[in-house]
């Protein structure tokens, strides 16, 4: 018992490892989904365009900016605080600030907010379309691979079918029941046969590298495809439907179509927020400062009389004038401090604004003209895109109806010539044909069964190409 259960372990670890490689087509969809480099950029565009749209609604809030400087000032210049003419050097500080805000613009502000709002939508629709592109990209590529590892397995069982006639002819050779050509002519066939092999393993090999990169995964990682049984008659349902009934369902969930529809919305509410520049605009304005400076001092103590100095006056007494003089005083004087003066020298003012554009070089008229010619580009880009959208919806239907036929007629030619291979296999035993007829008829055989594996999985790939215009999940 001890001995069984790290063996059991072992086969579990393995089993699961064996499960973990082989990929369903859902599975490759949704990593695709998840890791594909085109959807991941893409997905940046939407973060890109709500972005825009989180700063266009906090465009709406009040503009308010600070400043602040130290600096030394030398020789004769006006202190900015007594806005007198100094001489010498000193040093000063100054703060300011100031908030704008916009009370009416014609609704310019919310039409800008408006239009990222649709443009957001815009960017999400293309990142759905661009999920259901790459999903039915990875469909293509899962379901070539599929082809590609049935044409191995039909390649194998045609390898080993011709190596076990070139024994028993090899035996009939050396009973002298059949001459030696037909050994080298089997010999050849067998030669062919796994020409052709090889050839399927390298076109399978190639299909898995396509899928790697389409899923953005490493190409050493081991990759292996499940061939799940599909019901061909489930899935052919094609009389219920008509290429109008597709394209109504696929203009409604379409992603090419909603983003195209969103553009124009986004472009006509620019086209607005450009018209709304050729009006006056009204705002408010809100401003504050204060500054400090070395020069600016005050008086301490009371003054006293030293004495007396002349100055340059004359008064007149009777017929005589007289000289005047004026007091000398003696006082000592501080610097007012550092918070003292902010507060000392602290303003505020607030201002009430209208903006009337007169002349500006023309561009709110070309903005404007601007905008309309986009929402003109976008109406045809939206009529564009329903046009291309019909005209593949009618094109995958058509290509479907005929792959069904062409499967139907495949599947007829495959029986036909299975029976004419048994009946070959056993003229041949019997001595009854030659080797040249009866290669034929299997190497005929083998073409029917070839050209039926392919006409099986393109009407797979046609009636996914319906499913996914109509909306629905490619699974198999």
């Amino acid at each position: 018992m001890r001995r069984t259960l790290p063996l059991l372990l072992i086969f579990l670890s393995v089993t699961c490892f064996a499960q973990e490689n082989v990929w369903t087509l859902q599975r490759a969809v949704q990593y695709a989904i998840d890791h594909n480099i085109s959807i991941r950029q893409n997905e940046l565009n939407e973060r890109l365009a709500k972005l825009q749209l989180q700063q266009s609604q906090l465009s709406q809030l009040p503009a308010i900016n600070a400043n602040t400087a130290y600096g030394r000032s030398y020789g004769r210049s006006v202190d900015p605080t007594s806005n007198q003419f100094v001489k010498g050097s000193y040093d000063f500080v100054s703060a300011s600030g100031s908030a704008d805000i916009l009370l009416f613009g014609w609704f310019q502000k919310r039409r800008a907010i408006e239009a990222n709002k649709y443009a957001l939508e815009a960017a999400k629709a293309d990142l759905d379309q661009l999920k259901d592109d790459v999903s039915l990209n990875v469909a293509t590529g899962y379901l070539r691979a599929l082809l590609a590892k049935e044409q191995i397995r039909v390649n194998e069982k045609q390898v080993e079918l011709s190596k076990a006639q070139l024994d028993q002819t090899r035996r009939f050779v050396e009973a002298g029941r059949l001459p030696e050509l037909n050994a080298a002519q089997l010999e050849s066939q067998l030669a062919n046969d796994s020409a052709n092999l090889i050839g399927a393993i390298s076109n399978y090999n190639s299909a898995i590298l396509d899928i790697k990169a389409l899923l953005n995964l490493d190409f050493q990682t081991p990759f292996d495809i499940e061939a799940p049984e599909v019901p061909l008659g489930e899935l052919v349902s094609l009389n219920s439907m008509s290429p109008e009934m597709i394209y109504a369902s696929a203009a409604r969930h379409f992603g090419a179509i909603k983003s195209s529809e969103y553009n124009i919305l986004a472009a006509q509410k620019r086209h607005a927020a450009a018209r709304s520049g050729l009006y006056p605009q009204l705002g408010l304005n809100a401003q504050f400062g204060t500054n400090y400076a070395t020069t600016f001092t005050e008086v301490t103590g009371t003054p006293r009389i030293v004495g007396v100095a002349p100055t340059s006056n004359f008064i007149m007494t009777g017929t005589d004038t007289a000289l005047v003089y004026q007091p000398v005083l003696d006082y000592s004087t501080r610097r007012i401090p550092f918070m003292t003066q902010l507060d000392n020298n602290f303003r505020q003012t607030i201002s009430l604004g209208v903006n009337i554009p007169i002349f500006n070089g023309w561009q709110a008229q070309y903005n404007m003209r601007q905008a309309k010619i986009n929402v003109l580009s976008n109406e045809l880009n939206k009529y564009q895109a329903e046009l291309k959208l019909k005209q593949d919806v009618y094109k995958a239907y058509n290509e479907a109806i005929n792959a069904v036929q062409k499967y139907k007629a495949a599947e007829r030619a495959q029986l036909a010539a299975r029976r004419a291979y048994d009946f070959a296999q056993k003229r041949y035993a019997l001595g009854l044909t030659n080797t040249v007829e009866y290669l034929t008829t299997q190497n005929n055989q083998f073409v029917s069964e070839a050209n039926m594996l392919s006409a099986k999985y393109d009407l797979i790939f046609k009636l996914k190409v319906i499913d996914y215009y109509l909306g629905k999940e490619l699974k198999l």
